[in-house]
């Protein structure tokens, strides 16, 4: 074997990463298009044009498929930047929330993540796959925001991460959730405003 022979991928690894994608992306697309009973293993395979072995070997199910693509999705919005930083914390967080709010009023994501969440429920597997794929790496964005305005003095020091996280966007989670009332910007807004006074020192 010459040396640059072991410098290059393996054909197999390189399949494999797209055999991956392809079913992250067929997995999203068909749960924000179809009734959630009709997103099986077997239509996901269809659609990424991979055998149904190929995702069993990497999935035990689909929820386990389906909150992979949904954090490789993040992921992918992340690396193009996080919680944005102007020093003014409530611009910040305002803008950050009105994207949640929109993404959470697509009735293909909406139907997704209500299907998620009843998974996460009753699969205390899934549950802790949604905490460290999905939320734990949105807790984390947020931090990074958290301390630069603890460092300004915009936040109270004792609040912690979590805790901040919390107020800024379970509100938001909850009215969605249990659609309690009317989910628009103008509620976004007033949850940042009331959770920046909160945090306030």
């Amino acid at each position: 074997m010459d040396d640059d022979s072991r410098d290059r991928p393996s054909a197999p690894v390189g399949r494999s990463e797209r055999a991956r994608t392809a079913a992250l992306s067929a997995a999203l697309a068909l749960a924000t298009e179809l009734p959630y009973p009709q997103v099986t293993m077997e239509a996901i395979a269809a659609r990424a044009g991979v055998g149904k072995a190929t995702l069993y070997r990497r999935w035990p199910h689909r929820g386990a498929l389906l909150v992979d693509a949904v954090a490789h999705r993040n992921a992918a919005a992340a690396a193009g930047g996080g919680i944005p930083d102007t020093g003014d914390l409530v611009a910040d967080l305002t803008a950050v929330l009105r994207s949640v709010v929109d993404e959470l009023a697509d009735p293909g994501w909406d139907a997704l993540l209500r299907a998620l969440c009843v998974e996460a429920l009753v699969d205390t597997g899934i549950g802790a796959q949604v905490l460290e794929q999905v939320f734990a790496p949105q807790i984390a964005l947020f931090a990074d925001r958290f301390a630069t305005a603890r460092a300004a003095g915009q936040i109270d020091g004792s609040v912690g991460d979590v805790e901040a996280f919390e107020l800024v966007v379970a509100p938001v989670f909850h009215r969605w959730q249990l659609r309690t009332g009317v989910l628009d910007h103008a509620y976004g807004d007033a949850v940042v405003r009331r959770a920046c006074r909160a945090l306030a020192p």
